[in-house]
Order: structure tokens, then sequence, then C-alpha cells
């Protein structure tokens, strides 16, 4: 087959992270952001020398697997990918992905299973929507990014990943700026008023944290603002209202100055029994109810931590520190983010918890100033894995335990067989989904020196 030759096939297996298989005369074709049992039209538009790659055009027949959905804008939507599918077979699918990429490891005996969200549906606690238009120059639009698209945005009102309160807020922030014919702000040229809307949810306490990201180009009515979100008839309580002021180029969300228009510029939330301050840019993990599973896996894995010292390698805003160090001598949590360390260190004053010291600093460049000698290790690296250079300083603490959180399989598999060839066996390994409906996973496996 040649590029810009189209075909039509059957969707055999979905391979990490979005990559659907359709064969064709003994040629592998991959298609992303397809599902299995679809039959597909695409289009190849790469070749490589083992494989071609092709776009989506259209879904001629879905799948057997799938089910309706509730979501008006599935499929367009970059969110949800397997929202479509029975929840038993999207732990398959991702169960089956991992198992694939660490088979070479030789660790399939050590796999305990796979552990699904305790909430399905309505469980992400943080959601940054974006403003611009659903098509060039159309009308105004406050949402998410459609699929394959850095410009246009989709509406979300009836999404199913997010509790329902979120919907009507988009809504009414919408209307309210829509009336006013307010610009956006527009990444090509670089000018325009509205950026994001970020909508936070203390799942336990029941506590909306409502953050407007704007340029300083334009003046906001405040009062009117607050007043419009007030008057909503919401299952949560408004703890705070801010306005964040960002200038810079990058589409990201960053502050260069908050106001706090209501309320408290923070909210709180419980993960077991203990409370964490969340300020508006500090880390918490999006699925509340599914952290918790996590980080039982992870006291389980970690065992009697009864006089030992336990090092929290990027450790974010020090959650697994803090859940960890209750029984421990002392825990040692290291994070690049200054501002994570600080939320770390406000939330363990409020816990009473004494034992725990946070380090704000590259793990790589830190890690050669530690006093401490660590009994146990745990490690939770962003997306790309461990720092080739910080692995082997990791390694030569010795630690008879270490236990790795990861999002993504592919780092994993790289930094496990780093650890194994180094000396350590995999005694235990599973997965838990914090992500239902999406590509991702979490992975926690324990190592113990031979």
């Amino acid at each position: 087959m040649k590029k810009k030759e189209h075909f039509e096939g059957i969707v055999q297996k979905i391979d990490f992270p979005n990559k659907g298989i359709v064969e064709i005369d003994g040629q592998k074709i991959i298609v992303k952001n397809s599902l299995p049992g679809q039959k597909i039209h695409g289009v190849i538009n790469k070749k490589r020398k083992d494989r071609l790659e092709a776009r989506l055009l259209e879904v001629i027949e879905k799948s057997p697997l799938e089910t309706k959905v509730k979501c008006n804008t599935f499929g367009f939507c970059g969110g949800c990918l397997y929202l479509s599918l029975p929840y038993k077979e999207q732990l398959k699918i991702k169960e089956e992905q991992v198992k694939k990429l660490l088979k070479l490891l030789d660790i399939e005996e050590e796999y305990v299973g796979i552990q699904g969200s305790p909430e399905v549906y309505g469980y992400r606690n943080k959601m940054e929507y974006s403003f611009g238009d659903e098509f060039y120059e159309g009308p105004l639009a406050l949402g998410l990014h459609k699929r394959n698209s850095m410009y246009d945005i989709t509406d979300v009102e009836t999404c199913q990943i997010v509790h329902p309160d979120y919907g009507k807020i988009v809504q009414v922030v919408l209307m309210y700026f829509d009336k006013l014919e307010m610009s956006f702000y527009h990444k090509r040229r670089h000018e325009g008023y509205l950026r994001h809307l970020v909508i936070r949810r203390g799942v336990k306490t029941k506590e909306l944290q409502i953050n407007l990201v704007t340029t300083s180009e334009e003046t906001l009515d405040t009062k009117a603002f607050v007043e419009a979100l007030l008057s909503l008839d919401l299952e949560n309580d408004i703890k705070g209202i801010l306005h964040t002021t960002n200038n810079q180029v990058a589409d990201i969300v960053q502050s260069e100055n908050l106001s706090v228009l209501y309320g408290e510029p923070y909210f709180y939330d419980k993960l077991f029994d203990l409370t964490f301050k969340i300020s508006p840019f500090s880390f918490f993990q999006t699925n509340t109810l599914g952290a918790e599973k996590l980080y039982e896996v992870v006291r389980n894995y970690v065992g009697d931590t009864k006089n030992k010292v336990i090092f929290d390698l990027y450790s974010g805003t020090g959650t697994i520190a803090q859940l960890t160090s209750k029984m421990a001598k002392k825990t040692v949590g290291v994070e690049i983010v200054k501002e994570a360390v600080e939320a770390a260190k406000i939330n363990a004053k409020l816990n009473g918890l004494t034992n725990c010291e946070f380090i704000a600093g590259d793990v790589l460049k830190v890690i050669d100033d530690l006093t401490d000698k660590p009994d146990i290790i745990i490690l939770d690296p962003p997306r790309e894995g461990i720092h080739p250079k910080a692995m082997p300083k990791i390694i030569e603490f010795g630690v008879d335990s270490i236990v790795y959180i990861s999002c993504k399989p592919t780092s994993l598999a790289r930094d496990l067989k780093l650890l194994m060839e180094a000396g350590y066996k995999v005694k235990s390994w599973e997965m838990v989904d914090m992500f239902p409906h999406t590509v991702h996973v979490e992975t926690v496996t324990l190592l113990e020196r031979k």
C-alpha cells in the first residue's frame, strides 16, 4: 500500500496507548483513536519499514462491544476514547496492553491483577476548559479541544467524567461572556482576553473552586461575574471564585497575578483520615476515590515501616509521604515544583505530622546531598520516568525494597529493566485504573533486592 491510499478494514486490537491495529494483505496498519471490532475507513499517511500508519476518516460499522453513550460530543472530544465500551472491556484492554509491554521482563507470574475505579462516571475532581470557537471565526465556545485539533473547541455540557455541576458552571460562564461579546485569546495572533476556566472539587468535602484565567487586555466586572455563578443551583458549595491573569504565550494555565473574587483561595479534601488544603496550582490526584485505592496498594507494598526511613522521590504535594509516615521513623520527600513542596509542608502540619521532611529540587541534583540513609524508596516519577543519570544514584542507596508507581508503562518497562539488571527482582505488580474511559492506567510494582 502507498501513501494517500484509502482502505477499509476491521480493527483487531489496540496497542498502548491508542493504536488500533488493522491488517490488510499481511500488512500491519496503525490507526489511532479506533476501537477493537470497528469497521473503519482510513487513509495511509505514513509509511515505515515495519508498519503503515493511517488517519481514521470514518467508522463504517460500530464494534459489537460498543454501547450507547450519554455524552453528546463523544467521538469529537479528545478525552474519552473508551466511553462506548463496557467498563470490564476497558479494563481488559488496559491489562493486555501493559502485560504485553512488560512481557519481555518475564514477570507475569508476579502479576496480581487490575483494580477498577470506585467511581466510573463523574470521577474527575479537576477539569481545565478552554475558551475559543467551535470552528474558524465561529461563535464563542467554552469546553475541551476537539480530537486532533489545537484550536477548535467542543461543548462539554453532558461530559460523563465530571460531576454535573461542572456542566452547569461552564454553561453559565459561556452565556455570561457571550452576551458581553468578550474576546477569547487567539493562540496564533497572541491577542484576546478569555483563556481558561478551571474547576476543582473536593469529593469528600463537596467544596468547589472556580478559577477564571484571562489576559490583561480587557476588564472584568467582578461583581456581576460572581453573582452569575452564585445564582446557580448546585449540589456542591462554592468555596472560592478566583481570577488569574496570564499574558504568557504558552497555552498552559499559569499565574502572573491571582485575585480572590469570592470566598477563599483554597479548598479542602480528604484521603483516608488525612486532610489536604488545595490551592489553585497545587497538584492533587484527579480521581480522589481512585487515589485511595492506589495508595492502599502502595501502603501494602511498603509494608512494616516501624523505625524505618522512607524516601518519597518525585513526591508532588507529599501525599504518599504523609500516608506512609505514621509508623515510620521519618519520611523524606523530594519534588522539583517549589509550590508543591510548600503545599506538602502546610498539609503535613495540618495533619499533625512531625516526621516528614520535604525538599524542593530536581531528584537528579538533590539526591547527592541527602544525609539520611533510606530503608525504603518510593518512586512516582513523571510520565517520562526516571532520568537516566538519576537511576544509578537511586540504585546506589542499596535499599531492600523499592515501590515504583508509573502512569506510563513504556517508561516503566525501561526503568524496571535497569533495576533488575542492578540486582532487584520484581516481587509483585498490579494495576489501578484511575482514568475510566481513557487510555491511561497506573501500575504499581514492588521490587526487592536479591
